[in-house]
This record gives C-alpha cells, structure tokens and sequence, in this order.
C-alpha cells in the first residue's frame, strides 16, 4: 500500500478549523471549515448549516490512505473528506454540506471508476458503499439492495434463493456503479442488460438553492429518471442508495473454459466464435479473452449441463487443441469460483472501449494479433463480450438509456501492470502501457461504433454519442430537470440543456 509520505499527501497538519487539513494546491483560506460536529461554516442562509454524518474519514485520521485509494491506482487524488453512508440520511446531509460550502463532490461505490473519476481533489467523496441491505421477496421475485453491495455480493446472496440478475463477471465491482450504466456479463443474453433488472431506485438529488432530498423512483414515479439510470446514471442526476430489481430463477449453470497457448490459432477461433457464440442458444453467455501467450474462452449456460455447454461451443473448439475444462453448480458458488483475488491484480490499469456491429475482417484480428504480441505486459489483454441476439435485444418497460444492443460483440483492449503495494513499481511502463492502448483503439476504429460509459475512453471526441447515441439530447433534457445547477458534475458528465 502506498503511504502518505510517498504520495505527498501532508506537507503540513495543521488545522484549518477543527476538521480540515492543508492538502498540496489548496490554501487554508479556500478550505470551508469542518466543525467538531461535523458542520461546515460557510452556509447559505436559505437552508440550516447542513452537518456530516455517517462514517467520516480525512486526511489526518489513520485510515485516511486506504480510503482514499481506488482499485485503480493509476490515480491518486486527495479528498478533502470522504463520507461513508451508514444510511440515506448520511448521503442527504453530505450532498447538502457540499452545496452550502461551494465544495466539488464525487460518488463512490465499488471503487473501479477507471479514469479516477470517482473521486476528487479537495472535495467531498460520498461513498455509498457500507449501505448493503438485503430484501429479497421470493414470491414477487423482487429485490431490492443498498447500492453498497458489489457484483460478488449481489450473486451470492441472490443465488442463496436460486436467483440472479446480470452483473458484470468481476466480483469487486459496486453493483450499483455497474448497473447504472448498462452492465453486461455472461447472463446479458439470456437476462438482458443489468439496467433492463432494475425497476425501481431510491436517489439522493439536489433540491432548491442548496439543499438536498431522497426520492423514489420507478414506472409510476419519476419514469424520465428512471429510463436515465438506466445506462446513463454514473454519477450524472444524483446519489443512488437503494436499487431495486427484477430477478429471475436460476438454479445451476455449466461453466466452461477452454485455453489454447499460443497465438497461433486466434483467427480461426476469433473468426468462429464472432460468427456462432453471438447467435447460439440465448442461454449462452461467451466471453474471449486474448493475452500475449494465450487464448482463453468462457462460456457460461444457464439451466445446461457439461454436455450442452460443449455442444454450444464445438465450433470454436474444434480447431487446434484446447484445453477444456467444464464445471456445473449454482451460479452464485461457480461466479465466486472464478473470481480473482484484488491484491493479485496488477495496480495500474488502461482500456479502451468499443462496440461493434459487423463481424471483425482478417485484417482487424490479425492487428489483434499484432498488438497482444507487443503487449506491454503479461496481464495486458484483449476482451470480449458476445451479444448478438438475445435478450439484450429488447427493452424493458419503461425503456433505456442504454443504446449499443444490437452490437455484435462488445471489446475491448487493457493494459495491467505495476504490483499493489509496492511504490513506483509501474511507473516505467505507464507511458508504454498509455500509448499502447492509444494506437490500439485507434488501430481498430474502421472496425467498431460506439463506445461504453462504464470503459470510459479519455480525450475521445464527440463521446456523448459514443456512449449514448440519439438518447444524448433526452438526457440533457432530464439532467436539466432534475440536477438544473449542475451539482454533479465530472470530466465526461452530462451538461443540462439549455433554453
């Protein structure tokens, strides 16, 4: 873990106030005071001194440094406090503490915000991710969840009562994070997207001059919001504490994972795959992943057996020899399975996201090819996701933001390299590993349309369309209604419209 000394964080300790700390770039005079109790002193007059609650971390308290790191750490920033919510309350009073003193706020849940946009310097961090209620109403087949919970925790508990929703396949992902701006994974055929499931939320927004309230939203309250979180909620119109989600009985999976060494044959099984896996069975979820020395496919089918995940996929594992292995059981105990421990993940992390519509040409796999041989590291990879026809194919009721399902597949390059805990251990590699994945997207944009706002991709131009097609101007529309000052804002955010 990186300390405070090395990332620079307390030139100096004294106080400003009773609360605040001199951070490098902000003077003592430019910070609002945090009173003993947690109140600011620079208040508007039109709502009374709103007062921090909750768990509060900041800069002098001990745990300052791990609550302030993200699981990218890549970037660092230095929050002037960060707020845990304990429960919707606590979000109410920091959204409104932070409009009274003028300070810039960031949300936070599962941490893996992949440009660091998830939090800030010398602003305020409200971190929803200690709020973990659970009310799984089995009959209705209704749940509803804190926005604390990650994917891990969500599938877990969900397959306790032999039920799921779509997450993304890593586990220490925030649901909430994911969901809200479309989320998709092994069950995205057969399910739909992960903001499809959800059908209800309670959100902190902004309310008057400077204050703040919570509200219900769902098909009867609030439908323009809920069709805006609904792919498009990351942080853009408020604070989301609870969702809300329809789930669907399954009780076993088969879950399959072929390895072929080498590079050899990644034409014909990339070539194979991108024409079957996308247009079998819809139980079928497939994702390729391509590294330097290998290539590796999982398949995951729900309600089938090891024999039917094989027939599923015998195009693909027909060619050459892979290395098969095949394993059945609930979907909660086979996803915790496959999972891969935080603290064994590379530190620093880049992607690049994009969708695509037609079938790749030999010309784009073999510049696959090419850019994986020269890949600035072995955790450096390039993923996939088949969508095709399914039940991401169709909306919900109610409708989404969300814009690319008709994709033919979803990809997307990513570099992984330095090691956690060990200062500078990445810094060699950064400028290689950030100018490979650059010539990389560029590389493949004849091929791709669109892009995914949960992969942000830094410094694209016209991403408001990338990411939400003709949906863009309805949710300026929305933003201007329901976030009108702007109050939640970051560096790919959506503006409100203007009259």
């Amino acid at each position: 873990m990186r300390d405070l000394s090395r990332r620079d964080l307390l030139k100096a300790t004294a106080a400003v106030g009773a609360g605040a700390v001199v951070l490098p770039g902000i003077m003592a005079s430019d910070v609002p005071a945090i009173a003993a109790d947690g109140s600011g002193s620079s208040v508007s007059a039109k709502c009374p001194p709103a007062k921090l609650t909750g768990r509060i971390v900041r800069p002098q308290d001990p745990g300052y440094a791990n609550a302030s790191l993200g699981w990218d750490e890549l970037f660092v920033r230095y929050p002037l406090v960060i707020v845990f919510a304990q429960e919707t309350q606590d979000v109410v009073n920091a959204l409104t503490w932070a409009r009274q003193n003028d300070v810039a706020l960031r949300v936070r849940s599962g941490r893996h915000s992949l440009e660091g946009w998830s939090n800030v310097d010398n602003g305020i961090v409200i971190d929803v991710s200690e709020l973990k209620s659970t009310h799984i109403d089995t009959a209705s087949g209704i749940a509803r969840v804190g926005a604390g919970l990650n994917q891990l925790e969500a599938v877990t508990t969900l397959g306790e009562y032999d039920l799921a929703v779509t997450t993304g396949t890593e586990g220490s992902v925030g649901l909430s994070g994911a969901t809200l701006g479309g989320g998709f994974g092994f069950l995205t055929r057969y399910l739909g997207m992960a903001c499809d499931n959800l059908i209800g939320a309670e959100i902190v927004v902004a309310s008057g001059a400077d204050g703040a309230k919570a509200i219900d939203v769902d098909l009867q309250h609030h439908s323009d919001l809920l069709w805006a979180l609904r792919g498009a909620g990351n942080g853009n119109f408020g604070i989301v504490t609870s969702l809300t989600y329809k789930v669907a009985p399954l009780k076993k999976v088969a879950y399959l994972q072929a390895t072929w060494e080498g590079l050899d044959d990644l034409y014909r099984v990339f070539d194979t795959w991108q024409r079957t896996a996308p247009f079998a069975d819809n139980r079928l979820g497939t994702q390729l992943e391509i590294h330097k020395s290998q290539i590796l496919l999982f398949g995951v089918v729900a309600d089938g057996g090891e024999g039917e995940a094989k027939e599923l996929l015998a195009p693909v594992l027909s060619i050459g020899n892979p290395e098969v292995t095949v394993q059945t059981g609930g979907w909660g105990d086979t996803y915790a399975g496959f999972q891969i421990p935080t603290e064994d993940e590379p530190a620093n992390w880049k992607f690049f996201s994009q969708f695509t519509n037609e079938p790749f040409p030999e010309k784009a796999i073999n510049l696959i090819c090419t850019f994986m041989e020269n890949a600035p590291s072995e955790d450096s990879n390039f993923f996939t996701q088949a969508f095709g026809t399914g039940a991401q194919t169709s909306e919900p009721r109610g409708g989404t933001a969300f814009p690319h399902r008709n994709a033919l597949f979803y990809s997307e390059p990513g570099a992984g390299w330095g090691t956690r805990g060990e200062p500078d251990s990445g810094d060699a590699v950064t400028p290689i590993a950030q100018t490979w994945i650059a010539e990389f997207g560029q590389a493949l944009r004849p091929y791709v349309d669109g892009a995914y706002v949960n992969v942000p991709n830094i410094g694209m131009a016209e991403w408001e369309t990338a990411y939400w097609g003709r949906n863009f101007n309805r949710l300026r529309k929305i933003k201007a209604k329901y976030d009108p000052h702007n109050v939640f804002q970051y560096e790919q955010s959506i503006p409100p419209a203007t009259v």
